[in-house]
């Protein structure tokens, strides 16, 4: 995936949208990740561990991207933001996977879709319409048929998610003014280095100690997260910010598939009709932004 800065006048929506795919499917990987591990380890010890693996893959990116001359910014402000809304989310998401089933929490980060639609216009300058409202919500709808929440989710752990989903929706709508001045590999550093750093400081708090079979899991979530984000921050370099984000909802079509084939999770109707609604809505606000363009 290139690292070169592309102008608002060279976006490629379809580039965009199959980069969030892709980051869907990792983010969903790594999820279930997570959810094993929370059983043993604290959250600070999660974050400290996954993030020195992240580093791994970013070395790569950085050399395959020109050297330490990618990590030059423009202002170092944004990067901070952004590492704190990252610190912020990682840390409620996690909590949320700790105490809440893992679908429920899932479903209910999918409400970030819905604060990016709301706060592009304000904050981005993005113009959307009402069919684009229209279709986001109706993704939305679709996501609810799938998971169909629980009475579980009602208990006082689902703010976890739900804020998460909040500094989630902050923090794409930064990247997506970051990416028009700073390369992938400079954004995805400093926000790693941040989450890394704010995970070390819980040392003093007390951590587990490490199984070696946990080594792997926390390499591969390592793997997983830098794949996902490298691939989140080029959506947004490609694409508007309304039109990647609701194609998060196809992590759900993800979930469903791995259900299948590495627990043997046969979905039932209402399942296969959520995911008919989310893939229609998806196609929608391609087909609306591609008509846009040519008329545009």
């Amino acid at each position: 995936m290139s690292t070169q800065l592309i102008s608002r006048g060279s976006l490629s929506p379809l580039k965009g949208v199959l980069c969030m795919i892709g980051a869907g499917l990792f983010l969903t990987l790594n999820d279930a990740v997570l959810k094993w591990l929370t059983g043993d380890y604290p959250v600070g010890q999660i974050m400290f561990l996954r993030g020195v693996f992240v580093f791994l893959p970013i070395i790569l990116l950085v050399w395959h991207a020109g050297g330490l001359r990618s990590l030059r910014v423009t202002r170092i402000e944004p990067h901070l933001l952004r590492g704190g809304l990252m610190i912020a989310g990682t840390f409620l998401f996690i909590n949320g996977l700790s105490h809440l089933p893992f679908a429920d929490a899932i479903s209910i980060t999918f409400a970030g879709p819905l604060f990016v639609t709301a706060l592009a216009a304000p904050l981005l300058g993005e113009v959307i319409r009402w069919r684009r409202w229209l279709a986001v919500v109706i993704g939305f709808a679709g996501v609810l048929i799938i998971i169909r929440p629980t009475s579980e989710v009602a208990q006082w752990a689902a703010i976890f998610p739900l804020a998460a989903s909040v500094t989630g929706a902050l923090r794409d709508i930064l990247t997506r003014k970051m990416s028009q001045h700073d390369s992938s590999v400079s954004v995805l550093f400093y926000s790693t280095l941040a989450v890394t750093l704010a995970g070390g400081v819980t040392f003093v708090g007390g951590w587990a100690p490490v199984q070696a079979f946990d080594v792997g899991l926390f390499f591969l979530c390592g793997i997983l997260i830098a794949c996902a984000h490298y691939l989140m921050i080029e959506a947004f370099r490609f694409a508007e910010a309304a039109l990647v984000v609701p194609f998060k909802y196809v992590s759900l079509l993800w979930a469903v598939l791995l259900g299948l084939v590495i627990w043997g999770d046969v979905p039932d109707n209402w399942t296969f009709v959520g995911a008919a609604v989310v893939i229609c809505s998806g196609l929608y606000i391609l087909h609306r932004e591609r008509e846009a363009k040519t008329k545009g």
